[in-house]
């Protein structure tokens, strides 16, 4: 969730840094116009709108979906879970090229789901087949910064929604697909309850050695890499890896127009390389499959 607000943020920062800086260039002063809110202003907005009736709405809803939730989405290790969770990550690349991203999201419209709900549905399949469990919930980042006023102002728009998708039965890809869309529907319009106060609701087991509600987590970005253009200077850009990972495993996706292009961010403690090489291969097998 944190990526993508650091893309959003990033990309109100690039417009502005263009903006200056070209007048800068030609002797001209700031060109930028004066912020009609500041953050704190959405902050009380949040916080006035998430009471009441809207607030009992939106806990009687996440005290139902998640009652009797797994506490642990338990994937099969190289090494067992260390008692407190440390952080340490690292990320292997995962590219799905343009034509089998084209035939996803023909595939999802068919079934009035997103290119994110299908690609969702793929990784509760790869999920499933790797732990056997069919009550499946996985993290799920949204941007609550939508409002028009909110397009210039950098801040922390970000929630993250649990979706709880069930796998039994052996439904079809078709099937399962239909399931993910309700699910993640359903928790999109549940989303203003924040993740301390889902936690709260829910009152999962709590445990130092991984993450409450969720250890997994999907993101597909399609806002696209804010483009950095300065008259004069030839800039190029640098990824870093944080050697870090906020999940067990978070399958992070960026829509390009070449097709997808991320990475499957993995706990170091509990997974090798290899392991999540293997995993990033079956989950293209599993693509192919589904289209």
């Amino acid at each position: 969730g944190l990526g993508e607000e650091l893309q959003l943020g990033l990309q109100v920062l690039v417009r502005e840094l263009v903006q200056l800086y070209e007048a800068f260039a030609n002797g001209r002063s700031s060109t930028l116009p004066e912020l009609t809110i500041q953050y704190v202003d959405f902050a009380a907005w949040q916080r006035e709108r998430l009471q009441g009736e809207v607030l009992d709405k939106q806990v009687s809803y996440w005290k139902e979906k998640l009652a009797g939730a797994p506490s642990l989405l338990e994937l099969p290790a190289d090494r067992p879970r260390p008692p407190v969770q440390s952080f340490h990550g690292a990320r292997q690349a995962v590219v799905i090229p343009q034509e089998l991203t084209e035939s996803l999201r023909e595939l999802g419209e068919s079934q009035n789901a997103t290119l994110f709900m299908t690609l969702l549905a793929a990784f509760e399949v790869l999920l499933f087949r790797h732990t056997g469990q069919d009550d499946l919930v996985v993290g799920v980042p949204i941007t609550g910064g939508n409002n028009p006023e909110l397009a210039n102002l950098i801040g922390f728009f970000i929630n993250s929604l649990p979706v709880r998708t069930d796998l039994s039965g052996n439904p079809t890809f078709r099937e399962l697909l239909g399931r993910v869309r309700e699910a993640a529907l359903g928790a999109y319009e549940h989303q203003d309850l924040p993740f301390e106060k889902l936690v709260e609701v829910s009152q999962p087991e709590r445990d130092t050695s991984y993450s409450p509600l969720f250890q997994v987590m999907c993101h597909l970005d399609n806002t696209g890499a804010p483009a950095l253009a300065l008259p004069g200077l030839r800039l190029t850009p640098l990824h870093a890896d944080t050697g870090t990972s906020k999940f067990d495993l978070t399958l992070d996706l960026v829509e390009l127009s070449t097709g997808l292009k991320g990475w499957l961010e993995y706990s170091t403690d509990l997974f090798d390389e290899a392991t999540i090489q293997r995993l990033s291969e079956r989950f293209q097998v599993l693509l192919k499959a589904a289209v």
